[in-house]
């Protein structure tokens, strides 16, 4: 990550840097808020380091200039301050400083603050990939529909419920249940790499074609796995990567791509999978019609230790008139959706 500091004091910035540098961090040095000003305007910065006082230009309206930039990326801006008191603090808050260190800094002090801006610049990057990839996949199914609000509200709520079961006690939380919302999206990234004759078939596959279309996992686990290997610290990354691989496993070991079993499934694929089933029966496609939540209910039971986590299936059993309430809310989207992929003009998909 590109950090930009601004200060006037030679001796300052060049201990500064030399902390920044040992941390892993790229730096670019300005001597005011002019220079700094510049090199932000022409560099990818997400964090900057601005001494209060300076010349020419000052932290403050340094800050101010940062916050009026129209783009799409955030910067986390951190003053460097000799000045006390609950003013300068309002003050700096109001011009747009995100964070502050009082002169002279501490090391560790600073290793922790920059923790803090990488986690919320982390975040922003974090929900516009999700949200990027996500759409990539939708895009080249003519029959999603609202397939992916529903899924993400299924899987919230399932992961909810196990989270009152105390054999989940150490791997459900709230930050699990916050990465399973944002992440389940990305279950059929891998899609985009399916031939359109597969993908867009208007009506059943053949096994030969199932088998091309069984690829997406693959494709979407390996996708997301480079994405992780390149950025191991984002978390959300292993969440999709997880479902994206495993979300068609079966409990018994008898799905695909990897016959995984039990325990063996990463809890996060075990979730989607009864999600993702669930909305694909109660979902009208060009070759089936919707099935009624209590015959999708007979089926999910049926499944309980087969092709189900039997803890997922007691959760969503816990939870099924969620389930219900939800299909109802996000149903209208699929049925203009569905009435133009039935138009003769539009291929239908799978």
């Amino acid at each position: 990550m590109q950090v930009l500091i601004a200060e006037d004091d030679k001796s300052s910035a060049l201990i500064l840097e030399g902390v920044l540098v040992s941390l892993g961090y790229e730096v670019l040095v300005a001597s005011d808020g002019a220079e700094a000003w510049e090199l932000l305007r022409n560099n990818d910065c997400r964090i900057v380091i601005s001494d209060w006082q300076m010349p020419h230009m000052d932290g403050l309206e340094l800050c101010r200039r940062i916050r009026s930039r129209q783009v799409s990326s955030y910067v986390y801006v951190i003053l460097l301050t000799s000045r006390s008191g609950s003013q300068n603090l309002v003050e700096g808050l109001q011009a747009g400083a995100d964070d502050f260190i009082t002169k002279p800094f501490d090391a560790a002090e600073l290793r922790v603050r920059m923790k803090v801006g990488e986690r919320v610049v982390s975040l922003e990057s974090r929900d516009l990939v999700i949200f990027t990839l996500a759409k990539l996949a939708e895009s080249r199914d003519p029959e999603t529909g609202a397939h992916l609000e529903r899924v993400r509200e299924y899987v919230r709520i399932l992961s909810q419920r196990l989270m009152q079961n105390e054999r989940f006690s150490s791997q459900v939380d709230h930050d699990f249940i916050q990465m399973m919302y944002l992440s389940s999206p990305l279950h059929d990234i891998g899609k985009v790499g399916i031939p359109d004759d597969v993908l867009l078939k208007p009506g059943r596959l053949t096994p030969e074609e199932m088998d091309r279309m069984k690829q997406h996992t693959v494709i979407g686990g390996r996708t997301l796995d480079a994405a992780l290997a390149s950025h191991p610290s984002a978390s959300f990354l292993q969440v999709a990567r997880d479902i994206a691989w495993t979300h068609h496993e079966r409990y018994d070991g008898t799905g695909y791509p990897n016959q995984l079993a039990g325990d063996d499934i990463p809890l996060s694929g075990r979730i989607m999978a009864l999600a993702d089933v669930y909305d694909a029966l109660t979902t009208k496609r060009v070759y089936k019609d919707a099935m009624p939540h209590a015959k999708a209910r007979e089926i999910v039971l049926e499944g309980r230790g087969t092709q189900f986590d039997p803890c997922v299936v007691d959760a969503f059993l816990q939870c099924e008139q969620d389930f219900v309430r939800i299909k109802e809310a996000l149903q209208d989207a699929d049925s203009e959706i569905n009435s133009a992929v039935n138009a003769p003009a539009v291929a239908g998909g799978v």
